[in-house]
């Protein structure tokens, strides 16, 4: 299990890691350790599974790419094998076990699979579908994202608070709109170097720059960049929600009247404990709802309180709701450009 310092660190290490020739000795001195003692602290995260990365969690939208969450529902007799099908795919980022909180229920979805693809062109979503569609000879359902209220899990480690007890978050709209734009040679090739996380040197953006063939301070510049245009939310820690005591994790999903749904939807983003906001299509009669709501709790008796909280916002503006808990992590790698 972590200790008290283990999650200081995670927390400290959210974001904002320093853009700088020596980052690790910089985030030391703020805990008032010494370089290598957090590097190895990072290193031993990373290896107990606490941390699933540490380093960019990347953007592709604004690179002109796409991130689209889909969905199937999956014979019990074959859910391995689909599993080993979709997550041999390198585009897709991440793979969910979901089950409704009310499986018996005769209106609860049979969507039990849920993934994210990740690619860096638009037009290569639909063909990851495609493919899927093709080898499991099961249909794919599509959920695009229409609106993004909110996105950024963070988890309160420290004091042992409830999500819902946090301050409240900034909704994604209030934020600056920055156009999406492609990736150039290098950019790209930084992105391959760091997507699956910075390396565990006392100068790591110099050992990123060796391998590329340029210098520290070129990758330093870029990073930089890519986060003013908002290609890069943020550099840090990626903690193991599972591993770090946030075993209850439901999507919770709900039917709002369609004009009222982005009003709405701010109001559900900006509550603590709310880790993903989003508008996305219905598939009617199938699937009838469009407000998605990602919800974290060390128990589902939490998560419930939370949603609780969401229905009483909604109001007479939302005619059904279910909560589909994540019940195992299939995959989870972010984004991997080839």
């Amino acid at each position: 299990m972590p200790t008290h310092d283990d999650l200081r660190l995670i927390e400290h290490l959210h974001g904002s890691f320093p853009l700088a020739d020596r980052p690790f000795a910089e985030a030391a001195a703020a805990l008032g350790w010494s370089e290598d003692e957090l590097i190895e602290r990072l290193r031993r995260l990373l290896a107990h599974g606490d941390l699933t990365r540490f380093g960019p969690l990347f953007q592709i939208e604004r690179a002109g790419g796409r991130l689209l969450l889909a969905a199937m529902a999956v014979p019990e007799a074959r859910f391995d094998a689909v599993a080993a099908q979709v997550n041999a795919l390198p585009e897709v980022a991440h793979n969910y076990r979901r089950q409704s909180a009310h499986p018996e229920a005769p209106d609860a979805t049979p969507l039990n699979m849920w993934f994210v693809v990740a690619v860096e062109q638009v037009e290569q979503a639909g063909a990851v579908l495609a493919r899927i569609e093709t080898e499991t000879g099961l249909p794919v359902w599509a959920f695009p994202k229409e609106r993004e209220f909110f996105v950024e899990l963070r988890l309160p480690l420290l004091p042992q608070t409830s999500p819902q007890e946090a301050s409240p978050q900034t909704p994604s709209q209030d934020q600056p709109s920055i156009s999406a734009a492609p990736l150039d040679d290098l950019d790209r090739r930084i992105i391959r170097a760091t997507q699956a996380g910075l390396p565990l040197a006392r100068q790591p953006y110099e050992a990123i720059g060796a391998a590329l063939g340029v210098s520290g301070q070129q990758v330093i510049e870029r990073l930089r960049a890519m986060l003013a245009r908002g290609l890069i939310r943020r550099i840090g820690a990626v903690p193991n929600h599972y591993r770090l005591g946030f075993t209850a994790n439901g999507m919770s999903v709900w039917d709002v009247a369609d004009e009222r749904a982005d009003e709405l939807g701010r109001r559900i983003g900006a509550l603590p404990g709310v880790s993903h906001c989003y508008r996305r299509p219905r598939h009617t009669p199938m699937w009838r709802y469009n407000l998605f709501a990602m919800l974290h709790g060390r128990s589902r008796a939490e998560v419930e309180q939370q949603a609780e909280r969401i229905a009483a916002i909604l109001g007479e503006a939302c005619q059904a709701q279910d909560i589909l808990y994540s019940t195992a992590i299939l995959k989870k790698t972010g984004l991997r450009i080839a």
